[in-house]
């Protein structure tokens, strides 16, 4: 990292971390505070209303860096498909006159880029490869995912951000989190800023203002250095991994609020929002050891990442290529190469 991050991460009053869900039960966040003793991180809590959550934060009062587990960002396909020539960013602010766009198509008909979400209900033969095609997008069901989104060597493939249907999904959170959270803070002006859309982490710090970026779980407890085995919806497996995450606030000089150590001994509850605040909890341990400097942010070249496409915030591992008939357009356009992400 440079030599110029530690100081910038001094200006940051507030780290939030929020699991996201198109249903409101299953939003949480957890937030760490700056005091005078250093950094205390407080139990999770539900989100509540998505359009005040960064004021109830604390913005335009402190700094705020936040990770939030959706897609931030459009398919390279779809967006040079759609002809889209603004920043992710800059697309989003001009969504703000567009209902029709959040509207979840139910039929293959009625999808097109100023639709592209999919499908409302499950039917018989629908499928990925479909949606693409009625998208316009050649090169089959692979052209709806970004980047990012395809396997790994440390991890397999996530979902596509318009596809809407079945437990792969991340549709559904990708279109609540940019219609209820991200349009509404937007059009207020430019206190939020999006990682790596409006350039590096460190410059997108500012008094007053926020930056957001795009997280997974997996990454954060993988960086951490978290040895996690079992089922993250096994509270007996979440359980177990509660000396890990105190000897991690250890490392990391912070404190923790009882509440949340009571949690995290209870393996963050019996309910079905356990993994939610689990997953939470991670993400801002995460960002708070970014903020320390412990942990080294890096970006692909790619420049359209930066317009586009978006990254996720700790992923360190290219995706692999993919033996399909859109291999030869995904050798041409995929990142080559990771690096230290200006500013850092």
């Amino acid at each position: 990292m440079s030599a110029g991050w530690p100081a910038t991460s001094r200006r940051l009053g507030v780290i939030a971390h929020a699991d996201w869900s198109a249903h409101a039960v299953k939003r949480w966040i957890a937030v760490a505070r700056r005091g005078p003793h250093g950094w205390r991180l407080a139990a999770p809590a539900p989100v509540g209303q998505p359009a005040s959550l960064l004021r109830r934060l604390g913005l335009p009062r402190t700094a705020i860096l936040f990770g939030i587990d959706a897609p931030l960002g459009l398919p390279r396909a779809y967006a040079e498909t759609a002809g889209i020539t603004a920043t992710f960013p800059d697309f989003l602010r001009g969504l703000g006159g567009r209902p029709e766009f959040f509207s979840v198509c139910e039929h293959l008909a009625e999808v097109s880029a100023d639709r592209p979400f999919y499908p409302r209900y499950p039917r018989k033969g629908m499928s990925r490869g479909g949606h693409a095609t009625a998208l316009g997008l050649s090169g089959g069901a692979d052209a709806l995912s970004r980047a990012v989104d395809r396997a790994t060597k440390l991890r397999p493939a996530g979902a596509p951000p318009f596809w809407t249907l079945g437990a792969n999904q991340s549709g559904k959170a990708a279109l609540s989190a940019w219609r209820e959270l991200l349009l509404p803070a937007l059009a207020t002006g430019r206190r939020l800023r999006l990682w790596p859309f409006t350039g590096p982490l460190a410059l997108c710090v500012r008094p007053g203002g926020a930056v957001m970026a795009e997280t997974y779980p997996a990454e954060a407890w993988r960086r951490l250095g978290l040895a996690f085995h079992g089922s993250k919806r096994r509270q007996a497996d979440r359980k177990a991994l509660a000396g890990g995450l105190r000897a991690a606030m250890t490392r990391l000089r912070v404190r923790p609020e009882p509440a949340l150590l009571a949690l995290i001994a209870a393996g963050f509850g019996a309910d079905a929002a356990g993994e939610d605040r689990f997953d939470c909890t991670l993400g801002a341990l995460f960002l708070l050891a970014v903020a320390a400097g412990r942990l080294r942010v890096t970006l692909p070249t790619d420049p359209w990442l930066r317009r586009w496409e978006g990254w996720v915030l700790g992923q360190s591992a290219l995706p692999r290529q993919e033996s399909s008939s859109n291999a030869a357009r995904q050798r041409a356009s995929a990142p080559k190469r990771i690096q230290d992400s200006s500013g850092w």
